[in-house]
């Protein structure tokens, strides 16, 4: 699919950069970026429900614990 992007001026120069450094696309960069982003927003979901568990789950223990 194709996509216009319209990035601030600072950006694009250090992406250039980035991207020269690396011998690659810019584009491919911002996938990359994209991919870690949906990486990392995705793990936080699962820690966060992983929390969720233990607290609903172990709530008692986690008392007890808190109390020894």
């Amino acid at each position: 699919m194709a996509m216009n992007l319209r990035l601030p001026a600072d950006l694009d120069r250090r992406l250039d950069e980035l991207a020269a450094e690396e011998h690659t696309s810019k584009s491919a960069l911002l996938l990359q970026g994209a991919e870690l982003l949906l990486q990392r927003r995705a793990r936080n979901r699962d820690i966060r429900e992983g929390m969720d568990f233990v607290l609903g789950h172990d709530a008692e223990l986690l008392k007890r614990l808190e109390d020894a």
